[in-house]
């Protein structure tokens, strides 16, 4: 197995010391500035695929992580699964999903997964899950059985998985791997030095591992995806210096939100980004050479997941002339 190049310095910042909680600022509690207002549109696309997903007895990280996008994906008919039940292991003070011990293992989820996907047609489906530390192989049998059970049903669409770090397990990761996914995605979601705060569980150096490994096992038409929330105290040069990092170790796709606190118990909102900011930010993360950048106030992880994918493909093709 080849080995992952881990940009020089990094595995130093996974021990630094947990930062301290952010305190409220007047943007915590603050009105939402227009630009990430949605207004709710409930149609009847909309409303056949929450009775398809309630009654196929599956969860979406749409609904659970209450995604501001779920109005517009879903009346287009795209939607993102989550797996391995709804309770994480992890304890991430900025997530919307539930933590708490998992209830059971539920080995026909990836079927039923595909079956969903199947009858909602999708061309392009983005599967995640949440961290299942109680199983040994933290769930990378659920993914990669979603992978093969979705191609056996559905060969036509493409399918990006979204996943945990396994615990930094080369093996568990290989069982990924080698169901060959059009996008496998692995959140950094912050900057190192908020890393033990926002990412209780996580390190920022095994996060960069895990992506070297995948990008290194995975064939060239396969890419490689991550994720930065701002608006959680991190500073625009550490979010820069996280963007070359991604860049170092392979990443191919990455997104760039805003964080939207969901409660009064969640991480602390410490700033409102605005549209000019995330432009900014678009831009010079094409500048590093990433295949696709997806930067906005309302982006998420999986938005134009079909699209980037595509971009990526593109970029491999024209690598190789």
């Amino acid at each position: 197995m080849p080995e992952p190049v881990i940009p020089a310095g990094v595995r130093t910042l996974s021990v630094l010391p947990r930062s301290p909680a952010p305190p409220p600022t007047e943007q915590t509690f603050a009105r939402k500035p227009s630009w990430i207002r949605v207004k709710a549109r409930s149609g009847p696309n909309y409303q056949e695929l929450q009775g398809l997903v309630r009654d196929e007895g599956l969860h979406t990280v749409c609904q659970e992580a209450g995604c501001p996008n779920i109005y517009e994906c879903w009346e287009d008919r795209e939607a993102t699964f989550l797996i391995g039940g709804d309770n994480c292991t992890r304890s991430c003070p900025f997530c919307q999903i539930h933590t708490g011990k998992p209830e059971g293992y539920d080995t026909d989820e990836p079927r039923r997964v595909a079956h969903a996907i199947a009858r909602m047609g999708l061309n392009f489906a983005v599967i995640t899950g949440v961290a299942r530390d109680d199983l040994a192989d933290g769930g990378a049998w659920l993914f990669a059985e979603s992978i093969r059970q979705v191609r056996a049903l559905l060969p036509s669409c493409g399918v990006e998985v979204l996943i945990p770090d396994f615990r930094g397990s080369p093996e568990a990761l290989r069982q990924v791997v080698d169901a060959t996914p059009d996008v496998l995605g692995h959140n950094v979601e912050t900057v190192p030095r908020l890393y033990k705060r926002i990412r209780p569980g996580f390190t920022y150096a095994g996060s960069l591992e895990l992506l070297a490994r995948a990008r290194a096992w995975l064939p060239q038409g396969s890419a490689t995806k991550s994720n930065l929330i701002l608006g959680m105290g991190e500073e625009r040069d550490e979010v820069n210096q996280t963007m070359r990092h991604l860049r170092e170790v392979g990443v191919e796709l990455l997104t760039i939100t805003q964080y939207l606190q969901p409660s009064r118990q969640h991480l602390n909102l410490q700033r409102f980004v605005t549209p000019e900011e995330f432009a900014e930010l678009k831009a010079e993360a094409e500048g590093l050479g990433f295949a696709h950048v997806e930067s906005g106030p309302l982006v998420r992880s999986s938005y134009h997941a079909g699209r980037m994918h595509e971009a990526a493909t593109g970029a491999a093709r024209a690598a190789t002339r």
